[in-house]
């Protein structure tokens, strides 16, 4: 019988950064003694300029290396950009009832998820991993570190950033038009 994991993106927030940066080493145990599969993880800051910033990122599968193609690097960059920034602002808030207001919304689940587990000021760990057993991250996190976490099935995170990315793209491309046809008049 093989065993059923799903890979899902674990968002974790504790009071001190320091507890932060001992759960990312925490876990990179935890993944070299098996308890969990890890496959992306980092160390973030919500500043207090509404923007996420990696602060550490570790890529367990050896392969990229580099945060930029990863998961957690494209959310990241949603985070750090000019739509995190504006999701920052806000979050909670309602948008316009437009059919692209309702698909940017639609996109917003995941961000503001992000946002509200890692309030601003504050550092948190995200970790793209697959568990057998939730309880070493769920005994670390609450239990030995005081912090708290949430989980998302990573196939929705990565389709809702693909929908913020495609949703950011429009904007620039009708601000761009919007902005050549003001040049023409």
């Amino acid at each position: 019988m093989s065993k059923q994991t799903n890979k899902t993106v674990l968002i974790m927030n504790f009071e001190t950064e320091s507890k932060s940066y001992q759960a990312f080493s925490e876990i990179k145990t935890m993944h070299a003694e098996r308890k969990i599969h890890g496959e992306q993880m980092a160390v973030v800051e919500h500043d207090h300029n509404h923007k996420i910033n990696a602060k550490d990122f570790l890529d367990f599968t050896g392969g990229d290396k580099n945060m930029k193609g990863s998961l957690i690097g494209m959310l990241v960059g949603i985070l750090g950009g000019p739509l995190g920034v504006l999701l920052g602002w806000m979050t909670g808030a309602i948008i316009g009832s437009s059919q692209d207001a309702k698909e940017i919304r639609d996109a917003m689940n995941v961000f503001e998820k992000t946002l509200e587990t890692i309030p601003e000021d504050q550092t948190g760990v995200i970790l793209i991993a697959e568990e057998e057993h939730n309880e070493y991250i769920n005994e670390l996190v609450n239990n030995k570190l005081g912090g708290r976490v949430i989980r998302m099935d990573a196939n929705l995170v990565a389709r809702e950033i693909n929908q913020a990315q495609q949703a950011e793209d429009d904007a620039k491309k009708s601000a761009k038009k919007g902005w050549f046809s003001k040049k023409d008049d």
